[in-house]
């Protein structure tokens, strides 16, 4: 579950069985501080509290992980071996993401598998990195995990407690991402939506 910005919605996330939480430095409505980010890691108890970032350097991400307590880093931009293979030897959880298209951006997703990182896969929308409530055709997601093979890959992009359910179905990823289709409104978490999206994907 990403674009946590209040503690008490990181512990009601917690408490429904989230693997990994996430919080945003790469701009929009959800964008956190280094404090805000601190409380949320506290509220955690432990489980993995993942920054997203932008365009960040090397440098930026592993000197907000020793600021926030950051477990890992999704990376939105910027996604390249070398920078993966930095973050993954300084301890962090490192998730690149590949924003599709179409299959013409298959290339990239076999260049981000042989990094051996598992890879996000949402829809491109222009303009924007991420938390645009937009879907990803479930036959291009599912093109993509074909391609990947046994590789891990994660979904994202316009999943709800309404959609998600079909979605893993269809498409058999190894996790699912979530912001907006859990939210009252941009970084205010509605803990019933947060219930029924566990239920649907039979993590309740």
């Amino acid at each position: 579950m990403c674009g946590m910005v209040r503690p008490a919605d990181a512990d009601a996330a917690v408490r429904l069985g989230v693997s990994y939480l996430g919080v945003i430095f790469a701009g929009g409505p959800r964008q956190v501080t280094v404090a805000q980010a601190r409380e949320v890691v506290a509220a955690a108890g432990g489980v993995p509290v993942l920054g997203v970032f932008g365009s960040a350097t090397g440098d930026e991400i592993l000197r907000v992980r020793e600021q926030a307590g950051l477990a890992g880093a999704q990376l939105h931009e910027r996604g390249t071996p070398d920078l993966l293979a930095r973050l993954r030897a300084a301890g962090l959880f490192v998730l690149p993401v590949l924003r599709l298209r179409g299959a013409e951006d298959f290339p990239e997703l076999d260049l981000l598998r042989s990094t051996g990182a598992p890879v996000l896969v949402e829809p491109r929308v222009e303009g924007r990195l991420g938390g645009t409530g937009v879907p990803l055709p479930l036959e291009l997601a599912a093109a993509a995990r074909a391609r990947l093979g046994a590789h891990p890959m994660v979904l994202a992009g316009g999943l709800t407690p309404e959609t998600v359910a079909a979605a893993v179905a269809a498409v058999q990823p190894h996790g699912v991402d979530v912001s907006s289709g859990i939210e009252q409104g941009p970084g205010v978490k509605d803990h019933q939506r947060m219930l029924r999206f566990m239920e649907a994907v039979g993590w309740r």
